[in-house]
Parts: structure tokens; sequence; C-alpha cells
């Protein structure tokens, strides 16, 4: 099978989150079954990535983000390209126009829901909008001839919004670059020592025992939670990691000033797998991930995962086996089960073990291969309705 994919994403390098990510290892894919590819999308580090021509759309910044202007220049694209399925990334303003082209044109479209919008409009003390975004999400979301969901969870959403032939498609993981035997590499080892030393000076020489570091990685934005590490500091003989960037980088900087927290900025490649490796015991307290790849990733890594019994984490992690997941909104709900690990290094190695285990078969290979298999049903349901149409219409005409 050979194809010619445009891809309409709201979010590309040289921003990192869970989009971009999975529309790189997508653009991965393509050039390995030599699919020809464009990308439209807001932000653009260079002509082409890969080899497939980028094309940056007008964009205003909103909240942080490079947020995406629709105009007519984005039809003229496709229909330059003349692709054979569009596939759409997180769709939003230019997703739904890309979405509300394909259908112009004839085209199949695939819409990969990404982005809890209307979650975040509660963080943002905009609750009394949610009702007006969740019908633009469905709005946006009805037209495409298939729609992706992360989970069971997101695809229900989707479903009660009225949207359509809804599918799960989870994402990959690479089980190459994080895997448990980076601990034993030196840029791990190296990493892993300093975040140990500063909890040492902070409040522990006296202490022989080498303290446990407790890790977090991902975007510092409101919505991830990050400040709630603080709830763990109480904890004896724990060093903490805080691994990204983003808007609260420095609140939590200027929060935490005098603990046990090393701040290693946004990493990417070996660098990540080696911070991921430097970790014993990986918390993520955000409630509103539609996924948690960042989950994934420690998993893979072989480490004792500690994520809020809410949202995506509920579908990654078996409590007990993969991970544990905490009662968010207990009180010390994270505590507990986190000075527990801390204090018993075998729980932490069973469910290291476990977790790996977990995402053992989910490759980016064999994710993908998946997604390959949706624009061929996106396809032919797009040539039954077209044909459809078209006999339809002969009808009218004779009568």
């Amino acid at each position: 099978m050979s194809l010619r994919v445009a891809v309409v994403s709201e979010s590309f390098l040289p921003s990192i989150n869970g989009v971009t990510n999975s529309v790189v290892r997508v653009l991965e894919t393509f050039k390995q079954h030599n699919f020809e590819a464009m990308v439209i999308a807001p932000t653009a580090p260079t002509e082409k990535h890969l080899g497939f021509n980028l094309v940056r759309s007008a964009s205003v910044p909103f909240m942080q983000f490079p947020v995406a202007v629709p105009g007519p220049f984005l039809q003229a694209q496709l229909e330059d390209f003349r692709p054979d399925v569009i596939h759409v990334a997180s769709p939003f303003m230019l997703g739904g126009q890309a979405i509300a082209a394909a259908e112009r044109m004839g085209v199949p479209s695939v819409a990969i829901y990404q982005t809890d919008i209307s979650g975040y409009m509660q963080r943002y003390n905009l609750k009394f909008a949610r009702p007006m975004v969740d019908r633009l999400i469905a709005a946006i979301h009805q037209p495409a001839t298939m729609n992706l969901a992360p989970t069971p969870e997101t695809a229900g959403y989707l479903e009660r919004l009225g949207v359509g032939n809804v599918h799960v498609w989870g994402r990959g993981v690479d089980l190459d670059l994080f895997h448990p035997n980076r601990r034993v590499e030196a840029d791990a080892q190296t990493l892993r020592a300093r975040v140990q030393g500063q909890a040492k000076v902070a409040k522990q020489a006296a202490n022989t025992t080498e303290p446990v570091v407790i890790g977090f990685v991902g975007r510092l934005a409101p919505e991830k939670q990050v400040q709630r590490l603080s709830e763990l500091f109480g904890i004896e003989n724990a060093a903490f990691l805080v691994v990204g960037d983003g808007p609260e980088r420095a609140r939590l900087e200027a929060e935490f000033a005098g603990r046990p927290v090393t701040f290693a900025g946004r990493l990417s490649g070996l660098e990540l797998a080696a911070a991921y490796a430097a970790i014993d015991i990986f918390v993520h307290f955000g409630t509103e991930e539609t996924f948690g790849q960042t989950i994934q990733e420690a998993q893979a890594a072989g480490l004792a995962v500690v994520a809020p019994a809410a949202g995506g984490p509920r579908f990654l992690i078996e409590d007990g086996v993969s991970g544990k997941l905490a009662e968010p909104f207990a009180k010390h709900g994270f505590t507990q089960i986190v000075a527990d690990l801390v204090a018993d290094a075998d729980l932490r190695s069973k469910l290291g073990e476990g977790a790996r285990r977990a995402v053992i078969k989910k490759s980016w290979q064999a994710n993908n291969a998946k997604l390959l298999e949706f624009y061929n049903e996106a396809i032919t349901l797009n040539t039954v309705k077209r044909a459809g149409a078209s006999k339809k219409a002969l009808k009218i005409e004779l009568v």
C-alpha cells in the first residue's frame, strides 16, 4: 500500500507535547512505507521534516500556545497535494477547516482526538464555556470519515456528543529508547547522583542511605498539577527530579526552593531516556489526561508508576500490577502510596517489571500499523459513501 497523506496538526515542532510527538512518529512510519506526505501546522522549524514538506499556517498566541488561524490557503494546499487521506491531529480551528475541506473535496479524513479542551475550560475557570466547547468539538468531529480516540473513555465522550464512527487508537512507545537497562549507563548514573546529592545537602546529610529518586516528566503547566509534589516532601529518604518546561516552571522553582528538588529542563532523545533511568518512582498528578504518554514511557523504562485513578491513566495502569492508581482527591491519597514504595525496593522492582510487560506490545511500529488499517477502512467508507451519493444523484436525474 502506497498513500499520499496530508497531515493537518494543531501542533508541531519545535513545540514538544503529546500531539507533536504522535505526529512525528506517524511521519516516521510514512517514511518507512515510502508514503508521500505533507504537514500543515502553526509551527515549523524548517521547510522539511524527514523529507516531507512543512507548511506553516498563520497563528496567534493563546495561553502560551500558538493557535492556528484558518484561511483559504488550507484548501488550496490540500487540492494541490491531492491526498488519498487527510490525517487531522487534535482538530480545533485549523483541523476543523481541514475536515470540512476534505468533505468538499470528497477525500476521507481521519480525525485524532487528543486534547481535552472542554476539561481545560474548567481548569482555567471557564467552566461556563464548557457546553459551548462541547458543541464545537461535536461540530468539528462529526463530518470526519473516521474519529480515533486514545481510550474507551474518550471514545465514549465523543459518542455522547453525537460523533459517529469512533474507534480507539492509543499511542505507541519507544521500547528501545526507554529501557530498564539504561539505569546502569553513565549519563543516568551522573544525573541520579546529582539529584541525590541535592537531597543530602538539603536535609539528609547524616543519612548514609542513598535517597530514592521520585520524578515527573512533562509540560510544566497548571493542568499537570506538578505543585502537588509538595505533598511528598515529608517522605524520608526521598529526592525529586522534575523534567520539562512550561509556563509554571518559574513559579514551581520558587515554591520548591530549599527543597530536595532538581529541575532538569526540557530534555529529548538520549538525555530524556537517561532522566527516566535516573528515577525510581514516577509520579503524575494530572487528572485531565486523555492518555498519558509519559506514563507509558516510564513503564517502558521499568519504573514504579503512581498516577491518579482518573482519565487516561486508568487505561494504562493495572493497579498493583503495572503501577499504582491513587485517589486524586483523597487526603494523602498519593503520599502513603509513594512512602510505601520509597520504603520497599522489592515492591518497586515488582511494579517496574509489571510496567515493562504492560507496554511490551505497544511499540510505535505496532501502534501505527493499526493506524494504517484505519486509513484503509476510512478510504473504503468514503468510496462507498461517494458511490451511494452518485447512485442517488443518478436516480434523481432519471426520475
